[in-house]
């Protein structure tokens, strides 16, 4: 993670519910570096039936609303498994990379399940750390109801390596009060929504129209998406760039549209990531922004609140929704645990139906069962765009180990950054990126 998206640790203020999913789903666009040593194997040579299991999960900013969500599951957990004892432990976000990566080296030491960044599955598979529990996986029956697209952060190569434990999307936060005043509709198109931001910003110069960010990689890829490019193409089991295609280039232009004095100035917004455009939003100082569910509170606890609504961010065709990135965490098995079979059942505990409905009601964490997310829209009206844009068919990175060295490194931003700037045209940023994005998925097959 991710995030990437995936470090951000964000503080709001409307109680513990979505606070600590602000620095949770920023995981989803982090990622380990790539010049961490190979792992050997580690597999287990047994499956005892007993004894202690050691569970690594993330401290959140807030963490007693979600130790309280998974104690009620290890107590789950426990009473059909009485000779089990369960440790789990809360690893700060900002080492993650480094204990993860360790404990995939030395089994003595390593956990039997552990939280992870969804952006980091095929790093970390490729690393021999995660179990392959699709056998497992296909049989659960709750698994059936599990979001397409939360499925595929936890699969490589057709193979399922752990469970989502949640997933997050971005969506249109707009001001009400604005357009009212200045009597106009909101946007059905991504033209639409283009011309409408530098419409508002016209008619209020103090205003960004539709905050956008050099560095927001992941408020820019529905635009990507939105016109049909892909971040990469993958051919037997090889990923080729593809940000330098035709369709993805013209993404990329609706996108740094954006940037200018006509709605959000390149010296001001070219270095903006996603925390800044939510902040410009929840301050006042933009009457669009693209804001996760996780930035909700955020923005409650800003100056906009009671003159703002969300709707789906739109796409090309009128009336559709542009593919958002599907941010989030998963939990999985570790290689080298010597209790297969307890850590699948715990790790069903933890991500069941039952868990992930209570993590939403004391986190804000949006469930990756589509039943269960329908549940939880009925309760929180804030939700339903989401539900809308997660529906609507949102979309992953490249399931390559290679993913982590191009978001490490930047490469995105970096292009869009050239672009808006004025120093490199589309054509030839794109080209560089794609370069760039070649070589880290060669150097990682």
């Amino acid at each position: 993670m991710k995030l990437s998206a995936r470090t951000a640790a964000r503080t709001v203020a409307t109680g513990a519910r979505t606070v600590a999913a602000i620095a949770a789903l920023a995981l989803a666009g982090l990622t380990a570096t790539a010049c961490a040593p190979q792992t050997s194997d580690t597999s287990a040579t047994k499956d005892e039936k007993s004894g202690t299991l050691r569970v690594w999960l993330f401290q959140e900013v807030s963490n007693k609303p979600k130790e309280q969500v998974v104690d009620a599951a290890v107590a789950a957990f426990g009473k059909e498994h009485k000779d089990t004892k369960v440790e789990i432990e809360y690893i700060p976000v900002e080492t993650r990379a480094q204990r993860i990566k360790a404990a995939f080296n030395d089994p003595k030491s390593a956990p039997d399940l552990v939280e992870y960044g969804n952006t980091d599955t095929a790093g970390y598979v490729k690393d021999g750390g995660l179990a392959d529990v699709t056998e497992e996986f296909n049989a659960w029956d709750e698994a059936k109801d599990t979001d397409p697209t939360a499925k595929r952060s936890v699969t490589v190569d057709g193979k399922i390596y752990g469970a989502p434990l949640f997933v997050g999307v971005r969506a249109l936060y707009y001001r009400t009060d604005v357009f009212k005043e200045l009597g106009i509709k909101v946007p059905d198109s991504q033209a639409e929504l283009i011309s409408t931001a530098k419409k508002i910003h016209k008619a209020k110069p103090e205003l960004y129209g539709l905050a956008v960010g050099g560095a927001y990689t992941y408020g820019a890829m529905p635009f990507l998406w939105a016109n049909g490019g892909e971040l990469a193409e993958e051919s037997g089991g090889t990923y080729k760039a593809a940000v330098n295609s035709p369709a993805a280039r013209k993404g990329i232009e609706a996108y740094t549209s954006l940037f200018g004095d006509d709605n959000c100035p390149a010296a001001k917004c070219a270095s903006m990531g996603g925390n800044a455009t939510v902040t410009a939003f929840a301050s006042g100082q933009a009457a669009m922004a693209i804001g996760g569910d996780f930035s909700h509170a955020a923005v409650e606890a800003g100056s906009v609140k009671g003159k703002y609504a969300v709707v789906p961010l739109p796409g090309v065709t009128a009336g559709s929704v542009a593919p958002a990135f599907a941010g989030g965490n998963n939990i999985g098995v570790l290689k080298s645990s010597s209790h297969r079979t307890l850590a699948v059942d715990l790790l069903k505990s933890l991500t069941g139906k039952d868990t992930q409905a209570k993590l939403f009601d004391a986190m804000g964490f949006l469930p990756t069962y589509t039943d269960v997310l329908a549940d939880s829209a009925k309760k929180e009206p804030f939700v339903e765009p989401f539900v809308q844009t997660l529906g609507a068919g949102a979309k992953f990175v490249p399931a390559s180990p290679g993913w982590a060295q191009i978001d490490s490194s930047l490469v995105l931003p970096t292009m869009f950054q050239e672009i808006v700037s004025g120093r490199k045209d589309i054509a030839t940023a794109s080209d560089e990126a794609a370069k760039k994005m070649d070589a880290a998925f060669a150097s990682a097959s």
